[in-house]
């Protein structure tokens, strides 16, 4: 008989391993374009990804970082009830504090924007409009990713959704720990925009 933990505790792991794929650092080396933790700002995103020059690779490092939380959330719900909100923080969380870089990952805006898609799809719209207009807007990446992640729990709780607030809002919390130096040079105001060397 299989132990009642052993499936739950498969779908948490499975999700961190998912979530740990370093696809923006993977794509710019085997394509040529250097080591990635040695460029701007030595983040693993696709913002950083774009310094390279390569917009084909962030775009592409965009979107895999985006569906690794997606894919997430639905082998943790195909496997176990409740595994979806399970599987896509753990996906997140893998993401920001990947193992095989010694915890040294991204910041979790595409992979946060995946997971809350792949729960309740309305919400995840709102995230990426409220991503781009504020990025738009200010032209600080880390504006634009900071107000979508504190816009999810809140969506989620407008359009009815209670049960998935707490998953978002940890992800939310996480984000902008993960953002803490970009804050402080927002307060000083030296936080570069789009374009400058450095996020």
């Amino acid at each position: 008989m299989t132990p009642p933990w052993l499936i739950p505790a498969f779908v948490l792991v499975l999700g961190y391993l998912l979530g740990s794929i370093p696809f923006g650092l993977l794509l710019t080396r085997f394509t040529g374009a250097g080591d990635l933790r040695q460029i701007g700002s030595g983040n693993i995103g696709a913002t950083n990804v774009l310094r390279t020059g390569r917009k084909g690779l962030a775009a592409a490092t965009l979107l895999l970082d985006l569906l690794k939380g997606v894919v997430a959330v639905q082998i943790g719900a195909a496997l176990v009830d409740g595994g979806g909100p399970m599987a896509g923080a753990m996906a997140f969380i893998g993401h920001c504090y990947p193992v095989w870089l010694r915890f040294a990952g991204g910041k979790g805006v595409a992979t946060m924007m995946g997971v809350v898609t792949a729960l309740y799809w309305p919400a995840g719209i709102l995230f990426a409009i409220v991503w781009l207009g504020a990025l738009f807007g200010t032209k600080w990446s880390s504006v634009g990713g900071m107000a979508a992640a504190v816009s999810a729990p809140i969506a989620l709780w407008f359009m009815g959704r209670i049960e998935l607030v707490p998953v978002a809002m940890a992800m939310a919390l996480i984000l902008l720990w993960r953002h803490r130096a970009n804050i402080a040079r927002l307060m000083r105001g030296t936080e570069p925009k789009i374009g400058a060397d450095k996020t």
